[in-house]
């Protein structure tokens, strides 16, 4: 396993998450055209990176869900995750120091699933969820401050059986990206300046992605590309 960071630009500023997208299609190239590669975002704001993503490449997009498992009365403490596929992830560590009992935290999980399953429906509609055993799965996130989410998603999605599993995030703190060299095959962050403070302030725009956007382009990215004639400078977005 290996980390790989691109070299950076002082101050460093993606336009919006469509740019960002771009600049690190460019880091994964050498996962172009290869038929074992899919790409899947954590919504909501990962999707328009992983679209740009999985278009440069080209490869399926799809999203990866994770909720968190929080401690009843203690939100931001994770007991553990479920996402995409029915796994779950238990962090025995928090369980068993708290004295958590099954039945407390099932009825968090059954919780949690009903939105993880009302999300992917609003996401995804009638589509099953892409099948990644034995295959290339590039988890992709707008940027990673502590990277929680991208933790739960990595150890969760590991469960589903990829053959290699890459994370990619157009920014990240350096701590956080060496983190989870642990999680992943390679992690790919295009930059990783200092001072970290957080993801939002390396875009200019950084506006909250919605429901619709996310549902908008899965159906885009669901849609084989057409051959065009023209010279890629006649193609538009």
């Amino acid at each position: 396993m290996g980390v790989k960071v691109a070299r950076e630009e002082s101050r460093m500023l993606f336009q919006d998450r469509r740019e960002a997208g771009r600049r690190l299609a460019v880091e994964l190239a050498r996962y172009r055209s290869r038929d074992d590669v899919v790409v899947l975002a954590l919504p909501r704001g990962g999707v328009p990176v992983a679209f740009e993503v999985a278009q440069a490449l080209p490869a399926p997009l799809d999203t990866f869900l994770v909720r968190k498992l929080g401690v009843p009365g203690q939100g931001e403490l994770a007991m553990g995750a479920i996402a995409t596929g029915g796994v779950r992830v238990l962090n025995r560590d928090v369980v068993e120091a708290l004295n958590i009992p099954a039945p407390v935290i099932e009825g968090v999980a059954v919780r949690e699933q009903r939105e993880l399953e009302r999300r992917e429906k609003a996401y995804r509609g009638a589509r099953p969820p892409h099948d990644v055993v034995g295959r290339t799965a590039i988890l992709v996130d707008d940027g990673l401050a502590t990277g929680s989410s991208m933790h739960a998603a990595a150890l969760a999605l590991r469960r589903l059986g990829p053959e290699r599993l890459v994370i990619a995030v157009p920014v990240a703190a350096g701590s956080t990206c060496e983190e989870l060299r642990a999680h992943a095959d390679e992690v790919v962050c295009v930059a990783t300046p200092q001072p970290f403070r957080s993801v939002g302030e390396w875009y200019g725009d950084f506006a909250q992605t919605t429901d619709e956007e996310v549902h908008d382009l899965l159906e885009r990215a669901a849609v084989p590309a057409r051959p065009t004639t023209g010279t890629p400078g006649d193609q538009s977005r």
